[in-house]
């Protein structure tokens, strides 16, 4: 980020401190009510880690079998690994696979192991957890070598797609197709509802609804196709899918297995608009995060979403604490910087005053509090009527904040969102209006500097105090994780999500005195990551 940039809001700098502060004090107790809990996608995803895929007849996976199978049997408060371990050491079958099916009729014997049985059941399990580590290690060294090779992008920021036809094998000529014209991060939206199966289907799929399932093959097979065509259009083309809902540990695992670039990330989306557990999902969401730390992933947040149900005037400054608190869940996970892709969106109603100015904003607000961090900005939706030439200006509105405020990664916005699925030369349309708006005004940031006392920064300082309040607010309230309190209270998007209820609260777990995970293990006790060469990952939105 260019020291220009970082001056075009003059923010008081003990303001900004004072918000990282709460954020802390706000987001600490929650971090340690994941540190003290598991649950079975956690469990599950250690389990791929050490290699075991698949899926029975029905398509039930065998991490499901097994981790079901144990948790019947002795429990999972130990952790999956070591009685794991424990019955292959003691010959109740020969590999992990075959484990896994002698489980799914339930005919393996599980223990807790003790003492040296213990000790030896732990060093097995690493090794084998180990193993899948080091794979996501490769894929990141492969991403490295094959930026180096095509290379980036030359603006910011990055021009970010959607495609998402249901069947893997049409999302991939259209991802192609889409990359040719111009896009550099290629969004696999998932099927409608896959945030709610607490498994993670198999194979190449055909059949989604709204959107193509995540699935492991899904992944190598986008992934082949992009890497063929960042060959031919001479820059690297990212991927993106989505480590959300009741397996975002699983999905994130395949992830980092199968080189993907991006995914969204957020435990309050799944929170607040898929209704899952808020225990359940910190404690997903910290593992995912220490697997896309490792796999150099840059993560995407849903901030975006409060806006849909909330006035994003009234609402901007629940944006930022979002925003804030989600730096901190990230930094504390082992992400960095240049892995944050923090959300906001351009979602003020266009027929209010000053609408564009206030916008502007809060686009700088956000690029201001965290100027190296590739900022993912979002289109409107909520205002998009169906009048595609009042969409498509809308659209250009917003593609000119994008540029002129150097958000890192900008969401193609369509003429016709959310009123109907786009059509491809809806695409075209769109990805013209980006590249316009990128060619002719991208180099503003060097001429644009709004006065101190005018509209535009007092807007932004406005935001940023009732930001502090609110966390002050959350801070106070009762009980020894506030943040979960406000959850309930229906403080962020106006819904309510008490921490006793939701989706997946019954995969949830307490740890034992003696709990192992080996993944957890490896990827808290590794040292610090080699020093890596710019790889355009790592700049964030530097221009």
């Amino acid at each position: 980020m260019s020291s220009r940039l970082r001056l075009l809001l003059e923010l008081d700098r003990a303001d900004v401190r004072r918000a990282r502060s709460l954020a802390r004090a706000v987001g600490k107790p929650v971090v340690r009510i994941a540190n003290r809990h598991t649950t079975v996608s956690v469990e599950r995803a250690t389990l791929r880690l050490a290699g075991l895929s698949g899926a029975d007849h029905e398509r039930v996976p065998w991490v499901n079998h097994l981790v079901d199978a144990v948790r019947e049997g002795v429990g999972l408060e130990h952790g999956v690994t070591l009685p794991v371990w424990d019955a292959l050491r003691r010959g109740q079958a020969p590999d992990l696979l075959t484990l896994a099916q002698k489980a799914s009729s339930r005919s393996v014997d599980f223990r807790i192991p003790e003492g040296k049985d213990a000790t030896a059941a732990a060093k097995q399990s690493r090794t084998a957890v180990a193993a899948g580590i080091r794979q996501v290690d490769r894929q990141r060294a492969a991403r490295e070598r094959l930026v180096k090779r095509h290379g980036d992008p030359e603006q910011r920021p990055w021009i970010y797609l959607i495609v998402a036809t249901g069947d893997i094998y049409e999302d991939i000529p259209q991802a192609q197709a889409a990359a040719r014209e111009g896009a550099d991060v290629i969004a696999v939206i998932r099927s409608t509802g896959q945030s709610l199966l607490d498994y993670v289907p198999e194979g190449a799929t055909r059949e989604g609804y709204a959107g193509t399932y995540a699935t492991q093959e899904n992944f190598r097979l986008m992934r082949a196709a992009l890497d063929e065509t960042s060959k031919e259009v001479g820059r690297y083309i990212r991927l993106t899918n989505y480590a959300s809902g009741l397996c975002m540990p699983e999905i994130a695992t395949l992830a980092g297995l199968e080189r993907l670039d991006m995914m969204l990330n957020d435990s309050m989306y799944g929170i607040l608009f898929r209704d899952i557990n808020p225990i359940r999902t910190f404690v997903d969401q910290r593992f995912s995060r220490q697997i896309h730390a490792r796999a150099g992933i840059i993560i995407n947040t849903g901030e975006d979403n409060y806006l849909t149900t909330s006035d994003a005037v009234e609402a901007a400054h629940t944006v930022t604490v979002s925003q804030l608190l989600n730096e901190y869940f990230a930094k504390e996970a082992g992400l960095e910087d240049w892995q944050l892709g923090l959300g906001h969106a351009f979602e003020i109603n266009p027929d209010l005053r000053d609408s564009f100015r206030m916008e502007l904003a809060h686009a700088l607000l956000a690029r201001t509090l965290f100027p190296d961090a590739p900022l993912k900005w979002m289109p409107p939706t909520k205002h998009m009527t169906g009048d595609v030439f009042r969409g498509n200006l809308l659209d250009g509105f917003f593609n000119l904040v994008g540029a002129l405020t150097g958000q890192g990664i900008l969401l193609v916005g369509m003429m016709t969102e959310a009123v109907v699925t786009p059509w491809i030369s809806d695409r075209d349309i769109a990805l013209q209006n980006v590249r316009y708006v990128l060619n002719a005004a991208g180099g503003l940031t060097e001429d644009f500097h709004p006065p101190r006392d005018g509209f535009i920064q007092t807007r932004a300082r406005q935001v940023l105090t009732e930001a502090i309040d609110l966390l002050q607010q959350i801070s106070d309230e009762p009980g020894k994780a506030p943040l979960l309190e406000a959850i309930a209270d229906g403080t962020f998007g106006e819904m309510k999500r008490p921490a006793t209820a939701g989706k997946g609260l019954d995969g949830v777990v307490e740890r034992a005195d003696g709990y192992d995970n080996p993944a957890i293990t490896l990827l808290e006790s590794a040292e610090p990551a080699r020093s890596r060469t710019k790889s355009g990952n790592e700049e964030g939105a530097t221009r």
